[in-house]
């Protein structure tokens, strides 16, 4: 597994409840969406080697949980990841508060099939110094492959399973 993090000025603080966050959304996101995806590719020796992924954002303390999610939850910054490896499924997230040396959990799942269990997995990071109170952390989580011995089966086999169970 690996984890790329960028550290960035909250393009919203100072300025009081910001009710339009779009402009900031279209002035920067999709160039950092662009670097970082290049940047953890490269550190993952291609695109083609990501089995899954997912991404994180951590607004400090002066900022509001919607400045992270704005950052992450917009096609203009998730589509350079997903188009990079080709995916089909939703890259999944999380997104909170914190202060520096906050845990960062990037919850992952298979780029294609998110009812494959195997590669339900979570990467965890900090950075010690960040995010300060006007800062923002962002993450791009990815992994070459699953979980090791997988056993609990997938989602699909749980709901024949269970409508089996039902018809009984």
């Amino acid at each position: 597994m690996i984890g790329l993090a960028a550290v960035i000025k909250n393009p919203w603080l100072g300025r009081g409840f910001v009710e339009d966050l779009k402009p900031e959304i279209r002035a920067n996101c999709s160039a950092l969406g662009e670097l970082m995806v290049k940047r953890l590719t490269d550190a993952i020796g291609g695109a083609q080697n990501i089995e899954a992924y997912g991404k994180a954002a951590v607004v400090g303390a002066e900022g509001e949980i919607e400045h992270a999610s704005a950052v992450i939850h917009t096609l203009r910054f998730g589509n350079h990841y997903r188009e990079a490896v080709k995916a089909k499924s939703y890259l999944s997230f999380t997104n909170k508060r914190g202060g520096p040396g906050t845990s960062i959990q990037i919850p992952m799942m298979h780029k294609d099939d998110e009812g494959l269990r195997s590669h339900y997995i979570t990467l965890e990071m900090h950075i010690e110094d960040s995010p300060r109170a006007e800062e923002i952390i962002v993450v791009l989580g990815a992994a070459n492959g699953g979980r090791l011995h997988p056993r609990i089966g997938n989602r699909y086999i749980d709901l024949e399973e269970l409508a089996a169970e039902k018809a009984q």
